[in-house]
């Protein structure tokens, strides 16, 4: 559809998330709490009121009450590559969903979908993951796909008449020649609050015993700094030791922080379809129109991996609150939380903060706008 559009678009949004990366983490939390300039908070604390007080999901025209469609748009243009996911959803031989999984963020959905949607055949026989194969890894590696180049990565799915490929513990390649949105693939990922996906990867991998000793979240935290800004990390594709730029003061730092952040946005922008866990519940039309999945039930289901480790009798099984669901299913990190480690572990994810609020907006602009 042709837009026609006066107000501010990506650039705008890009340079308030490049600005606020180059302050200190308090003061990005601050600003974001304070300022809000994504619009997301505002948003999801209207809906969590309206949802709690009606006691269901709400329609799309009551969502538009809260969130109307902007004139200052930070998906347009719209940089995304509208043809592969043309091509995937007539199934042109070869394509595929590359799923960016960020863990504990709502990723297993995805996997379900699929589940729901393709053929058997199509599907890797672990979650999704197709490197986990004896062929391709000698099943040791699940969910790597930053070590394969794309020729590889190519050729194996379609040898194999895969089409989701899942990329869980490695970031997003964007090296200039081989970089992955360079793939015959369809692009989606789903955020979640940082906090919120932190201390819940804590309680799946350390409290529910899959794998992690660790019974004291101080510890578990101190040793995990390569969770600290793992979405920026994730999508900005940035080598090093990073945990001391994300607390430095000095300029060089700041620019350093806010270079990292332009990258990981601008990638996230071209991702086809940007979820936020908490929003699933309203996900079902953009599922719809970008990747032809019809049946979408699934989004108002909580699908947890590996459940019968740990499975969890909270009444939680079906969304039929949306966001005030995944609330009431969630820990709470101000309530789990002492507060200096509440402040530690949250100023370790301010850079995260930034990119979630982009990512969420995203989301509603593409949920409440015919255009795009």
């Amino acid at each position: 559809n042709k837009v026609e559009n006066h107000g501010k678009t990506y650039l705008h949004w890009k340079n308030i998330a490049t600005d606020l990366a180059t302050l200190t983490a308090p003061e990005i939390l601050e600003q974001l709490e304070s300022q809000d300039p994504f619009g997301t908070r505002r948003f999801e604390k209207g809906l969590l009121e309206e949802e709690s007080k009606l006691g269901r999901n709400l329609n799309i025209d009551e969502i538009k009450q809260i969130f109307p469609c902007p004139v200052d748009r930070i998906t347009l243009p719209d940089q995304r590559n509208n043809d592969k996911a043309e091509a995937f959803r007539r199934a042109d031989k070869g394509t595929f969903l590359f799923f960016q999984h960020l863990r504990k963020a709502g990723g297993t959905h995805f996997c379900s979908l699929a589940e729901k949607n393709l053929p058997k055949k199509a599907l890797p026989s672990y979650y999704c993951m197709p490197d986990y194969d004896k062929d391709w890894s000698g099943r040791t590696k699940a969910g790597y796909l930053h070590l394969y180049p794309n020729e590889e990565i190519a050729r194996r799915i379609a040898a194999k008449g895969h089409r989701i490929a899942g990329n869980e513990w490695q970031q997003f390649r964007l090296e200039k020649n081989d970089n992955h949105f360079n793939l015959p693939a369809v692009f989606a990922t789903s955020f979640r609050k940082p906090l919120d996906r932190a201390l819940s990867q804590f309680r799946f991998e350390c409290i529910e015993d899959r794998g992690c000793p660790i019974k004291d979240v101080h510890v578990w935290w101190e040793r995990r700094p390569d969770l600290q800004n793992v979405y920026t990390w994730t999508f900005s594709d940035t080598r090093g030791n990073l945990k001391q730029l994300y607390h430095a003061k000095d300029k060089r730092s700041a620019i350093k922080r806010a270079e990292m952040v332009e990258k990981a946005l601008d990638t996230v922008a071209k991702f086809n379809i940007v979820l936020a866990m908490e929003w699933l519940a309203y996900a079902g039309p953009q599922v719809s129109n970008i990747l032809g999945f019809q049946n979408t039930e699934q989004l108002t289901h909580r699908v947890r991996p590996h459940i019968a480790q740990a499975k969890r009798n909270d009444g939680q099984e079906e969304n039929k609150m949306g966001s005030a669901s995944i609330a009431k299913a969630s820990w709470d990190p101000k309530t789990y939380l002492d507060a200096e480690q509440y402040k530690v572990m949250s100023e370790s994810l301010a850079l995260d903060e930034i990119l979630t609020d982009a990512a969420r907006r995203i989301f509603l602009e593409r949920l409440v706008c015919s255009d795009v």
